[in-house]
């Protein structure tokens, strides 16, 4: 049986059948953890269970954050922007959020070339 969204959040999505960026944001830090990507199913998922899963664009496959390391994210709130395309999802953090071993993804700063 597939899990499937609500009508009601159907509709606020841009476009149901598209992956949608996901940022997971540390609740009381709120220090920006990953982007990852979210289907209608995974979305769903995540919604009914609280566990942050995404979709693997690499593996083609659903993946629940932390399953195999054991670095989970608690969802406490999702909110979806005002376009209907991108979500933020406040988590709590267990162990690291970046497959590098790294708090977050966002650790390679660049340098601004102002003149």
């Amino acid at each position: 049986m597939a899990i499937e969204l609500s009508a009601d959040v159907l509709a606020l999505l841009k476009d149901a059948d598209s992956l949608i960026p996901a940022i997971a944001q540390d609740s009381s830090t709120h220090e920006v953890l990953m982007l990852a990507y979210m289907n209608k199913e995974s979305l769903s998922l995540t919604l009914k269970t609280g566990n942050a899963t995404y979709w693997s664009r690499s593996r083609n496959e659903l993946w629940v954050k932390g399953l195999t390391s054991g670095h989970t994210q608690e969802v406490q709130s999702i909110s979806l922007d005002c376009d209907g395309d991108a979500l933020l999802l406040q988590v709590i953090q267990v162990g690291a959020a970046c497959h590098t071993g790294d708090v977050t993804c966002f650790h390679q700063e660049l340098e601004m070339e102002r003149n």
